[in-house]
């Protein structure tokens, strides 16, 4: 998708409507189903995240989570000086702010994300790095292209297989590559999802796999999340072929007043909202 491919005349105006009285439970998905649902959401609500959070994220700001930690401040991909040259992955992308910042420390980076619409932001922030359209499961990159691979928040919590994209991931790292992704920190899933007081007593286990799913009226999935433990997480890195080098639990900063939906000031000085794992390809 090159920069000229952009035009909003190009979407049919009813396009990216939600569907109505989409219900939430929990339950199975698949695959296929997942990777359906997530295409359709992140299409549908592309420009009101970009329009609420944008700001936030700014148009060329490497951020890894809503407690608002900095690359620039983390260093979790190495000095940002090392960066110079580096051809990296960023995976669910977004509007490709984090890849900017990458190009703006010299690195080659590619923007990669299973959302059209998503990547219709990108375009129009701009800037020079291309963006990719393909889901993170079947990665259309040659093995050994790249030295780095980073997703914030991108992918890794609507995919039913995470198996599967570590070792996409790891086909298309060079030997010695980091692969660096954040997800919401999983002991979340034992609370509600509320910023506010009610959003600190635990109602649910921590241990039930079951998919978050929410569906329309003929029972069709049109969001999905996937819940693992953080030993599942680790699992997974594993049996991706990567070695877990750093296991990163932001703290919330005192600066940070935002709430964004179930994180907060109150639930994050309590319990940890994002955690972030560093991994190395051998």
């Amino acid at each position: 998708m090159n920069q000229e491919d952009y035009a909003p005349e190009d979407v049919p105006e009813d396009a990216y409507d939600a569907p109505d009285d989409a219900a939430a439970t929990r339950r199975d998905a698949g695959e296929a189903e997942s990777s359906r649902a997530s295409r359709g959401w992140w299409d549908r609500n592309a420009d009101e995240y970009q329009s609420e959070h944008g700001a936030f994220l700014g148009d060329d700001r490497f951020v890894w989570g809503p407690e608002g930690l900095d690359e620039a401040e983390a260093a979790l991909l190495g000095p940002a000086a090392d960066l110079k040259g580096k051809d990296v992955l960023e995976i669910g992308a977004g509007a490709a702010q984090c890849a900017r910042w990458l190009a703006a420390r010299g690195a080659r980076p590619v923007a990669l994300d299973l959302s059209h619409r998503q990547l219709q932001h990108a375009l129009r922030i701009g800037g020079n790095v291309p963006l990719v359209e393909a889901d993170a499961g079947a990665l259309p990159f040659r093995d050994g292209s790249f030295d780095l691979a980073v997703s914030a928040y991108g992918a890794i919590p609507f995919v039913a297989d995470p198996v599967n994209v570590m070792r996409e991931v790891h086909r298309v790292l060079r030997p010695g590559g980091r692969w660096v992704f954040s997800v919401t920190h999983p002991i979340r899933w034992a609370f509600p999802d509320e910023p506010g007081p009610e959003g600190l007593s635990v109602s649910a286990s921590y241990f039930d796999r079951t998919p978050y799913v929410e569906q329309d009226e003929q029972g069709r999935a049109v969001y999905v999340e996937h819940h693992r433990t953080i030993g599942d997480r680790v699992r997974d890195v594993v049996a991706g072929g990567f070695r877990l080098v750093d296991l990163v639990e932001p703290e919330w900063p005192a600066w940070n007043a935002q709430e964004w939906g179930g994180w907060s000031p109150l639930r994050g000085n309590l319990i940890p909202g994002t955690a972030i794992f560093v991994c190395e390809r051998d």
